[in-house]
Order: structure tokens, then sequence, then C-alpha cells
């Protein structure tokens, strides 16, 4: 059961390396795979009074769609739209005639967050199957990653808070390298990792999971 954050005392521990705007988009991402709409609507409205962008908010729901899924991505919208009810722009994002544009981009964030690991996923993704392989480079990398509207450490961040809770521990750890490739320092992975904790009111078995595994990688 989730605990009021006045009560939680993992909040009491952080020692901020990271700026509160980009530590109240990163607890609400640790909700996103869970929390309820109104926890939700809660801790955006946290985030928006400390100075998280509007643009970084709606970029974390859309990136909700991969990391999490469509249902889930509505939750978050629904609760944002309470706080912010105008949405952000759609950019290019309806624009299908621009996917070659989407490749070239995806192909760039890809190779950022992957470093020297880049050839082997591809390849490891396509032996899945070559759709996945696209999807991930054109709608994910691409058309949702490479948006504008948030920088990719931040975003890989948010992944990280996104990805804890879940039982996926090979993309976990390529998102704690990810994090670093991005420009993320290691403080501030530890921070995310506390805020993860803060936010989920306890440490949690997956958290701890994350972080032996973010010990190891050090």
């Amino acid at each position: 059961m989730r605990r009021n954050d006045d009560d939680n005392p993992a909040k009491d521990r952080i020692v901020s390396v990271l700026d509160a705007e980009t530590r109240g988009l990163i607890e609400v991402a640790a909700g996103v795979y869970d929390a309820s709409e109104a926890e939700l609507a809660t801790r955006i409205t946290r985030a928006h009074a400390a100075g998280t962008s509007p643009s970084w908010l709606e970029e974390l729901m859309l990136m909700a769609v991969l990391f999490i899924g469509f249902p889930r991505a509505l939750v978050v919208a629904k609760a944002l739209r309470v706080i912010l009810p105008y949405p952000g722009d759609a950019g290019d994002a309806a624009d299908y005639a621009r996917w070659a544009e989407w490749k070239k981009r995806g192909e760039a964030t890809c190779r950022s967050i992957y470093g020297a690991n880049y050839d082997a996923l591809r390849r490891n993704v396509t032996a899945l199957h070559p759709a996945l392989d696209a999807w991930i480079e054109i709608d994910g990398y691409g058309r949702t990653l490479s948006r504008p509207g948030l920088d990719l450490r931040r975003r890989e961040l948010c992944v990280l808070a996104m990805l804890v809770p879940q039982d996926v521990p090979r993309q976990l750890k390529s998102h704690l390298h990810g994090a670093l490739n991005a420009g993320a320092q290691p403080q501030e992975v530890d921070e995310t990792l506390t805020v993860i904790e803060a936010a989920h009111g306890a440490p949690t078995a997956r958290l701890a999971a994350a972080r032996a595994m973010w010990a190891g990688l050090r």
C-alpha cells in the first residue's frame, strides 16, 4: 500500500543533484506504471508548481505509449488534462509522409543511447521480428523520442522511472547505460532511484534489483 509522501522516510533522504523541475518530472514518471489517476494528478500538480515545463509533461505522457502501453498513457493523459487543459502540439507525429525523416533521426537517437551496443541491438531485435526493429527505430526512437519537447537526458531518467516497477531487467540495464550515454551524471541516476523509492512509498524488490544492477555498472 502506498503511503502519504509526508510519512515517507525515503523522501527525507534525497540530497538533490537534480533541479526541482526535473525531479518533479521523474516523480510523475515513477507513477506512470501503476499510480491511480488521482495520484498522478497530484504529482502533476506538484511538478507543475515546482516549475516543470508543461511540454516535458506532455512528452512524458507520449513516451508512456512506448514503455507502458496505450491504456496507461491514456490514464496519464486524463490526469494531465485536469491540470493542463490544453493539449500540446502534435508536431510531425501525424505526418506519415515524413517516415524517412523519423527513421533517420531514430537511428541517431538510438545510437546515442546504445553507443557501441547499437549494432548488436538492431541484430537482436531483428532476429525477434523485423517489424519490431522497424517500429523501434521509426516510431519509437524517431517519431516519439526524438521530438523536441524534452531533451534526451531527462527522457532517459524518466525511462528508468517507468521501467523499474516492471520485470524487464534487460531493458532496464540498457537504459541505465543509456542515461549515462545521454549525458546523465552517475549522481543523477542515484537520485532518480531514490525518487522512485520515495514515489512508491517504500523500497520494493524490483527497486532493490535495480539498485544492485546499477551498482554493478558503476
